[in-house]
Formats: C-alpha cells, structure tokens, sequence
C-alpha cells in the first residue's frame, strides 16, 4: 500500500473493507404503441438461438455462502474490546432498512482463509457497482455469492434474502492495486434480481460535487475503530462532500487523486466519538447524492478515525463512460463483446449470427429465418442481460422477442403497429438518461421521436426531438460513441455520404441530442451497422460493407470528432449476400 507522511511520520492507507484473506473479513465483512402477447396472423420467425449463462444450484450457491459467512463471523485473529459494548452502526451513522435502499447488496467470496466480504449496489437487474479492489485478481463466477433484498447480513442464517451466483466480472483496465487509482468495478449476475436498481450519476455531473453537499454512504462495516466487528443490520450516514482542496491538504500528497477521487465526511476526531465515516468492510458500497450514486467506498486511514481523516470514494462522474458500457453489454455469447446479426436475401431469409472476437468473427451460426422481416435490431430492453431481438414485419408490426430462462423459449411481444412507412427504427440504449434502454422512430415525414422505455419492453407515450431527418438515409446507434456514458446517433446525409455524430445528452425531447458533428464522408460503402461494442474495449464500434462486399469494422476512439473512429480492419468478403444487419 502506498503510504504518505504526517509530522516525519508514515500514514498507512487500507483499502476500506481489506477483501484480502482473513484479515479482510476481520475488518469487514405517445405513438400508436400496442403491446400484447404475440396472436399474429401472420407467421413469426423461430430464434433457433439460445444463451449459454450458467450457475451452481441454489444448494451449491447457499454452500458457498455459508462458509464464506462464517469467516466473516469468525474472522481469524479478530481482537474484540474486552466487554466493550459497541452501538450497531456506520461508526457515527444509524440502522437503516432495505426499503430505504432497496437496491444494496452484499458480496461474499469464499475461498477459505482468503475469503472476505464487500458491499455494492444493484444499477441493473443483473449488474453489481462495486470496487475494483474486491473483483480484480479473483474468481467470482467460481467462488463467490451476491445477496441482495435484505437489510439483515447473511452471517445470519435467517437473513431473507436473495442468493445469486455471479457470471462474470469486470474491474477498471487501469485499475491500480498499489495506488487504488481506478477502484471501480461491475459484476454481473447470473440471474437478474427483482429489486430496484439505483442508478448512477452521468459524467457532465458537476452539482452533486459541489463542496458541502450531503451525501449518504451505506453498508455493512465495521462499527468501531477498537473492534473488527461488523454491522449485522444495514446502517448508513450523512456526510458533506468536500473539495478536492480539502482532500488534497489532509496531507495525503500524490495518494488522493483529484477527478478520480472525492472525499467526504468531517474530520476524524481520532476516536469513534465525534466521527462519522466509513469502515472496514463498507468496500464498493455507493455514496448517493439525489437518488444517484455519486461515489464508491475505495479508501481510508487503518481504524478509520486517525485525527483529521476523510475515507476516500471513487468518484463516479469519471467512470461513467467506463460503467455504462459494462452495465449495457448484453450479447448473444454472454461476454463483453458485440456480436453481429446478418440477414441473406428475402428469397433466403436466413439470419445468421457471427459471435465477435475482437478484431474478427467467429463462424457464422443460423439463428433462424427472418425472411418476412425488413428491419432486425439487437438490444435488451427488458436488461436482463440476455440479448434481444427487435424487428419488423413486411405488414408494419414491430415485434420484440426475449429469451425467458425458466422456460428456454423466446416470447413473442407486439410492440408497435402500422409502423410499415416509418423510415428509420433504431435501439441505440439509454436516450433520456434514466438507465433504460429507449426506442426511437423517424417517421414518413421525418419526425425523429423518442419512446422512453420502461425496462420491461414497454414505453411511455412518444417524445419529439426533431424534425428533418428524412434528409439520412441510415441513423445507426448501439451504445456510446463518445466515452460519457450516453447514447449516442450516427446518421449518414443520403445526398453527399456525409457521417454526422449527434451525441446523446441523456435528456428527452429536443435537448436529446447536441448540435450534429461531421465525423466522415462514406460515399464507398452502401450498408452499415452500429453493433455495439464489438472489440470489447467499452467503446461502440461501427461497420461499414462496400457494394462489393467487403465488410470493415471501424473501432470507437471515445472521440467526438473526425477521429471518432480509429483504422479500419478489414473483416471480410462475401458480405453482399445479406441486405439486413442488426
């Protein structure tokens, strides 16, 4: 750990929760939208697909969650105060309910003398926000539990809550564990849990930052400076944000790191008494400001109340461009790669599958026949991590097919009608900035509109953002483009092959996009595809197809720019044979 000096002396910083062995858990622990079950006439195209996620039984999972509880409750080496009566509590917070904070959730990793324990918020069905420093270096799928819907910690048998595997993790690239730079992290659960999500600030967010704005930290830590105790009920506590000044002069040098970081709390009296901070165990727990989280619990002081100390969070308004993209990473193979969907000739229909490697693609798979369709679209509105699949009838229905595990069958769900003159359709994510995947349409007269969506694969009553779209001939969108966490356009002029960017700024009506920039003029290529994030790097991509049939992907750079798009990789040839890409 990196340690700054006081007075000729050393301070040591400790991560706040110390997931790390025993020690750790001894510190720790408005259109015409219909929506209806699918009773068409006309036939509707079979997924011959279906997602691979895996767990351990709920056994395994409650095996696995009992022997990492009872290190938390047992921690080796723990030293308690001689008949020290210690107040259930953030050290200075309060007990708290779930209901007040329905979306924590508890992280227990089992791995015998190394197990340990951390907190982390549910920002999506299936999606944990925690610290980079409890996920990077271990193997959740295979040794750890997430426990959510409970404000009781699951050392007690009888917690109540919900236990759920883990599927896959990701921390921060640039992630130090020497530094702490970078400590932010997102699991992802095998299942989605019914609880709300929480979501979290966006990048432009200034406000929540302001010095003295109230703040509130919640977990399970410890409860006191002289125990390794920890909480056994929820607490959380009120804490002023403070200036990156302020931070900076609690003499910690190079350790706090401005932009990344943000500290919050007053001054440590240098006892539990007259402080109010987190602790030990409260690790990738949210900071929340205004219903969103602004922070996660990174860092502190050993014992947490040395005199004048703050504990430390990640601030999330930098990462957020880094978050969004792992929270909306749905994909046919269930990794953090975008996958594409082609679809042959009408006379065919054929629609094929090609699982992304990066840089290249795998074999193509049939994923059924598509060929009473004219637009195919991928995207998870209902967020459950699985992959869904838009498309349009010959006759104008726009259908939504999304896979449901307990039954390993696509349903079928009527999500529009007389839709057969709209001229664009496109699922880009997250629009008006609320966490939930949106639909928009341009239509006969050029109209572009927004229908917010709900999270469940229904919309609100349609927005208006504008008129004069009928001038593209393509309006492509899958993700973020530009690296802050929002939707973003790309729209191509039909007359001179101009690329605009129009960059999301996560507001509905008007306000939903800024004013449009020229990125590239394409006039060599005659069909395209914004897939999403398909080299896997947290950037949307994009592709282009020649007349001829080469098929180019182009890599997102994070740029709002003319190099919005780094060299292109050639993909392959042959691609002609497809007049539909998802």
């Amino acid at each position: 750990m990196i340690s700054g000096k006081q007075g000729g002396k050393h301070r040591r910083r400790v991560r706040i929760a110390v997931p790390a062995a025993a020690a750790a858990i001894a510190a720790a622990v408005a259109g015409a939208m219909l929506m209806a079950p699918a009773n068409a006439a006309e036939p509707l195209p079979k997924p011959t697909i279906k997602p691979a996620v895996s767990s351990p039984s709920q056994a395994q999972l409650e095996a696995r969650l009992a022997a990492a509880a009872k290190k938390a409750k047992e921690p080796k080496g723990a030293k308690f105060s001689s008949g020290a009566t210690i107040d259930p509590k953030i050290i200075g917070g309060s007990e708290t309910t779930i209901s007040s904070a329905p979306w924590m959730a508890q992280l227990f990793y089992e791995d015998g003398d190394n197990s340990f324990f951390c907190g982390g918020a549910v920002i999506a069905p299936t999606k944990i926000l925690t610290a980079a420093h409890c996920v990077k270096g271990v193997d959740w799928k295979g040794k750890g539990v997430v426990v959510t819907g409970t404000e009781t910690l699951a050392t007690d048998a009888n917690h109540g809550g919900t236990v759920t595997g883990v599927w896959r993790q990701w921390n921060h690239p640039k992630y130090s564990d020497y530094t702490l730079d970078n400590d932010i992290a997102v699991l992802t659960l095998a299942a989605p849990v019914n609880v709300k999500p929480i979501n979290i600030t966006k990048s432009d967010d200034t406000t929540s930052y302001k010095p003295g704005t109230t703040a509130t930290v919640y977990g399970w830590g410890r409860t006191s400076s002289t125990s390794n105790a920890i909480a056994p009920t929820l607490k959380k506590a009120s804490l002023p944000i403070n200036s990156d000044a302020t931070c900076a002069d609690w003499q910690l040098g190079s350790e706090f790191i401005p932009n990344h970081m943000v500290c919050a709390g007053e001054p440590a009296s240098g006892k539990d008494d007259g402080t109010t901070t987190a602790c030990n165990g409260d690790s990738g727990g949210p900071l929340v400001v205004g219903g969103k989280i602004v922070g996660v619990v990174s860092w502190g002081v050993t014992d947490c109340v040395e005199k004048g100390a703050y504990s430390v969070y990640s601030k999330v308004s930098w990462y957020a461009g880094s978050v969004v993209p792992r929270v909306d990473d749905a994909n046919i193979t269930n990794d953090h790669r975008s996958d594409v969907l082609a679809r042959r000739s009408a006379s065919d229909g054929t629609l094929y599958y090609y699982a992304s490697k990066g840089t290249s693609f795998a074999a193509r798979m049939p994923a059924g026949n598509y060929g009473n369709t004219n637009v195919i679209l991928q995207s998870d509105l209902n967020r459950d991590d699985y992959e869904d699949v838009i498309f349009r009838t010959k006759s104008g229905d726009v259908w939504w097919q999304h896979y449901v595990p307990s039954t390993e069958q696509w349903a079928d769900t009527k999500i529009a009608s007389g839709w057969g003159s709209r001229k664009q359709i496109v699922v880009p994510g997250d629009v008006t900035g609320d966490a939930l995947p949106d639909l928009l349409s341009v239509d006969s007269a050029g109209v572009l509109w927004i229908y917010p969506g709900k999270g469940n694969g229904t919309f609100s009553p349609r927005v208006q953002v504008g008129t004069g779209w009928s001038q593209f001939n393509s309006v492509r969108g899958n993700g973020d483009f530009t690296g802050d966490g929002k939707a973003d356009l790309i729209a191509r002029k039909a007359s001179t092959s101009e690329m605009f960017l129009y960059k999301g700024t996560g507001k509905a009506g008007t306000g939903a996009f800024a004013s449009k920039i020229k990125v590239r003029t394409w006039s060599g290529y005659n069909a395209f595809d914004a897939a999403g994030d398909v080299t896997g790097d947290g950037k949307a991509d994009y592709l282009a197809r020649t007349p001829g049939g080469t098929l180019y992907l182009y890599p997102g750079t994070g740029k709002a720019s003319s190099e919005i798009f780094a060299t292109r990789i050639t993909i392959g040839t042959g691609w002609q044979q497809y007049n539909i890409f998802g």
